[in-house]
């Protein structure tokens, strides 16, 4: 299975975010999303999963849940926007993965088994900050991660 996370949009969506999204089987979008057509988009490409982030407000973001938890190909993953929100502790809940966004910083760790990953920014440049997204593929109850760096100057 193949999943594509995005975050930290900003009402931006390149072309290059939504082409390395192009064949992913599911799509994350972890926060910020900024406009709501965002979303649109992508659950054309592959059925999505979102989160609300702390620059999406107004009629359309009230819909969208702060966190989320699903399932994907056995593997447990929740989802929010910032990591320092966390509120549980994920080894004694038996998530997989935990998928955040919020510092526009790509990461991918392993921390009490179990996996973090960051994507970074796909929207407007931050900072000296790379542009990105992120590629899991997961099989057999395993993830491997990729990040996608969408600025070849970066």
């Amino acid at each position: 299975m193949i999943v594509g996370v995005i975050s930290d949009t900003h009402g931006l969506l390149r072309p290059e975010a939504l082409a390395a999204l192009r064949g992913s089987q599911y799509i994350i979008h972890a926060g910020d999303i900024g406009d709501s057509q965002i979303l649109d988009k992508l659950a054309a490409i592959a059925p999505l999963t979102a989160v609300r982030g702390n620059v999406d407000h107004g009629a359309w973001a009230h819909k969208i849940p702060a966190t989320n938890v699903l399932e994907v190909d056995e593997v447990s993953i929740y989802v929010l926007h910032s990591l320092q929100e966390l509120d549980l502790k994920q080894e004694a809940v038996k998530f997989a993965a935990v998928i955040y966004g919020h510092s526009h910083v790509p990461k991918q760790e392993v921390k009490n088994g179990v996996f973090y990953f960051n994507p970074g920014s796909a929207g407007p440049r931050r900072f000296k900050l790379p542009v990105s997204v992120g590629r899991l593929t997961i099989e057999d109850g395993k993830i491997e991660a990729r990040i996608l760096f969408l600025d070849p100057n970066t």
